[in-house]
């Protein structure tokens, strides 16, 4: 029994010690698919690379064909109606926004979607996490009812204070997630910039192409 109970030890230690090798997380904890278009969409967006994939992982664990009971499609979760918001936000034509719509699990799409929304709650909550995150799970509307109720500042950082459960875990887990990313993968970049917003608009008066 002694024997038996030791071996068991054994292997569970070796099995902390190889999932804490980086190269074994990064293979089956925490790998980085879709990099090289996350990483364009959160340069181009101006927003922080590691949220962005955290926020895929917990959303959708990197699942293409991804749809929640409540309508959100695809790597990041978007719903057709956030996204027919965003590529109007984008300068997208009628066509372009309806083919986009219909093709909300294209991977490219989504992360470009995906990313600038993001982008646009880290600037609309001022580059706080904690709250922009909260507004992409439980929605921008009720994160400002919460703000307003509770008379938060920009610097709310109290997770545990965000009513919903469901959202508490959401911020906590991406916010975890993002971490590991940073710490496997950052070449000292880990920066969380809000999205320059009059520079999109700009763009979008000037009917640039982004």
């Amino acid at each position: 029994m002694i024997k038996k109970f030791l071996a068991i030890c054994a292997v569970v230690v070796a099995v902390y010690f190889l999932i804490s090798v980086p190269t074994v997380q990064k293979k089956f904890l925490y790998p980085f698919p879709y990099r090289s278009t996350v990483e364009n969409y959160s340069a181009r967006w101006k927003v922080d690379k590691f949220l962005a994939i955290a926020v895929m992982k917990v959303e959708s664990n990197f699942s293409e064909a991804a749809q929640s009971q409540s309508g959100a499609v695809g790597l990041m979760q978007i719903m057709p109606e956030t996204a027919a918001w965003i590529a109007y936000q984008l300068g997208e034509q009628p066509k372009e926004i309806a083919a986009d719509i219909k093709n909300l699990h294209d991977p490219e799409t989504n992360i470009r979607y995906g990313t600038w929304y993001l982008a646009e709650l880290e600037s609309e909550f001022k580059g706080n996490d904690v709250l922009a995150l909260a507004a992409y799970n439980a929605g921008r509307g009720n994160v400002h009812e919460w703000i307003e109720k509770n008379n938060w500042d920009e610097n709310f950082s109290d997770i545990d204070k965000i009513p919903y459960a469901e959202t508490r875990d959401y911020v906590k887990r991406v916010l975890h997630c993002r971490e590991k990313y940073a710490k496997l993968y950052s070449t000292n970049d880990f920066v969380s910039t809000p999205i320059a917003l009059h520079e999109l608009r700009f763009a979008r008066l000037k009917n640039l192409t982004l």
